[in-house]
């Protein structure tokens, strides 16, 4: 094999390995915007439990102890 073979074959490595760390950057990015907006749903989410857990509470509290 001679030396032009060989620096072709690494430079040809190289550009492969790139696209890969390219590919891999961008699916990384779009992971990242899924947990993002999961991470949103789940504060909703906790917000309106909250709400709900001390509109229930307060419900309770407002009743007649007789009841």
């Amino acid at each position: 094999m001679s030396v032009t073979d060989r620096v072709w074959g690494a430079l040809s490595s190289v550009i492969k390995l790139e696209d890969r760390v390219v590919r891999q950057s961008e699916a990384i990015q779009t992971q990242q915007l899924k947990i993002e907006n999961l991470t949103e749903r789940v504060i909703r989410l906790e917000a309106q439990l909250e709400l709900l857990t001390s509109a229930s509470l307060v419900k309770r509290l407002a009743r007649p102890s007789g009841s």
